[in-house]
């Protein structure tokens, strides 16, 4: 190995570790290891101002291709600010709705409409946390839904931590439906040019088949809990109003336009041509016009923190494509499997699910990317089934552990918060199964339906 390459997979390694360590804000982490590899990768290793500039791809931003794409969308290495952009408006939009009461309301409505039973209840807030994360961040979904099933539970008096459990793994799940549903598959779509529809039916098939199996499963593991939570029976009238979540009667009905609007943008983008940068913008401006004085409150609230992390680990991952190191992993796994489709396929998606339990399943995702891309080249694999089993194994390894997905750590946190404590013992015990039996599913069925 070259000077370069080894101090790219040192520096790569120690951001793993200080990730999984938490002992540091992990943006700051990235960061400080995306301005390592600029300077010691490129400046000391390689002496290249190119894979500087490359890395960084800023003037990609400045091509008409970057908001408009007659063609599949590209992005060449280094940082994919069309990722960063779209995942930025999108903050701003569910800012707007949260700040609406659009959330609340709409786990109100659901509980009335069921009469505040139990087992429909927790059959419908699953259904609710893997429709909703279709479309938005699976973060935000369980940190709203579980701060209102936490309200519920104490209004019912029932456990809210079989439910809590249930929609952080069902929100993950619905997460992988679709290519804005979790970051993993925003970062796969914009780096490879998939679009929302190709995600929806691959993935979302899957996901699809697989909620129904999930549900079934929940309901059987918590079957006693919630039989006799069914027969304490309360009283509706005790319940607070859907109606009065809503803040604000005009802004709640602009912000549900605005989610109208995104929805459509992105599932005709591939007509359209408009790019998902493109459409984080133009989502971010409309809800800031709409928002008028309030838009300056809004853009406070946005999670720089996270973008900032995306911008570092970026950089990180330019390095190992730079140097030549996410070619090496391609032909390692090509000469493991023996170029047999079954096998890549088996070992990408249970690596990504087992290694998406451990460590966070964003830059796990984006430095497989790369390697998908050369194994097919290589292999002469189709590149588009590889990116399905790259996307299900991260989106779906990362229920198995407390730490494993952003929406754990949230709806953990948020149960724990409200006197609800789950330790590892008590999350895995139900999330791991579920994990290995979606895992399984998928795997089986890109088997029958691609190979």
């Amino acid at each position: 190995m070259t000077l370069a390459q080894i101090l790219a997979v040192l520096i790569f390694v120690a951001m793993f570790v200080l990730i999984v360590m938490d002992k540091i804000e992990r943006q700051i982490v990235t960061l400080a290891c995306g301005a390592l590899t600029l300077i010691l990768v490129f400046g000391v290793g390689m002496h290249s101002m190119d894979a500087i500039l490359e890395t960084l791809n800023v003037r990609s931003i400045f091509t008409p291709g970057f908001w408009y794409a007659v063609g599949a969308e590209e992005s060449s290495s280094g940082i994919n600010w069309a990722t960063i952009i779209f995942i930025a408006g999108m903050m701003v939009m569910v800012e707007g709705m949260a700040k609406a009461g659009f959330f609340q309301w709409l786990c109100m409505r659901l509980a009335k409409l069921v009469n505040y039973k139990p087992i429909p209840l927790f059959v419908v807030f699953m259904v609710m946390a893997a429709v909703l994360s279709m479309f938005i961040d699976s973060i935000t979904v369980i940190l709203f839904l579980a701060a209102v099933t936490v309200e519920l539970a104490k209004l019912l008096h029932i456990d809210p931590i079989p439910m809590i459990l249930s929609e952080i793994f069902c929100a993950n799940l619905g997460g992988s439906a679709t290519m804005c549903g979790d970051p993993p598959n925003i970062i796969i779509g914009t780096s490879l040019g998939y679009t929302f529809g190709d995600f929806l039916t691959n993935t979302g098939l899957m996901a699809g088949i697989a909620l129904v199996v999930v549900i079934i499963y929940f309901f059987l593991v918590y079957r006693k809990e919630l039989i006799q939570e069914e027969g304490q029976g309360v009283d509706p009238s005790s319940i607070p109003d859907p109606k009065e979540a809503i803040t604000n009667k005009k802004d709640f009905i602009v912000s549900c336009v605005i989610f109208g609007c995104a929805v459509v943008l992105l599932i005709s983008h591939a007509q359209t041509h408009l790019t998902v940068a493109f459409i984080g913008a133009v989502i971010a401006l409309v809800t800031l016009i709409a928002a008028g004085k309030d838009a300056v409150v809004l853009l406070k609230k946005v999670d720089y923190k996270t973008l900032l992390f995306f911008v570092g680990l970026f950089m990180v991952v330019g390095g190992l494509e730079q140097t030549g190191i996410l070619e090496l992993i391609a032909g390692f796994i090509g000469d493991v499997s023996g170029g047999n489709i079954y096998v890549m396929i088996a070992i990408i998606i249970w690596i990504s699910a087992v290694a998406s339990a451990f460590v966070d399943n964003i830059p796990f995702a984006a430095t497989m990317i790369p390697v998908v891309k050369s194994l097919a080249a290589t292999t002469g694999a189709d590149l588009s089934v590889l990116a399905w089993a790259l996307s299900m194994g991260t989106d779906i390894g990362g229920s198995a552990t407390p730490i494993g997905a952003s929406a754990n750590v949230v709806g953990t946190s948020v149960a724990a918060k409200n006197g609800y404590p789950i330790g590892w013992g008590k999350y895995c015990k139900t999330a791991a199964p579920a994990t290995i039996i979606v895992v399984a599913i998928s795997m089986l069925i890109i088997f029958v339906r691609y190979c």
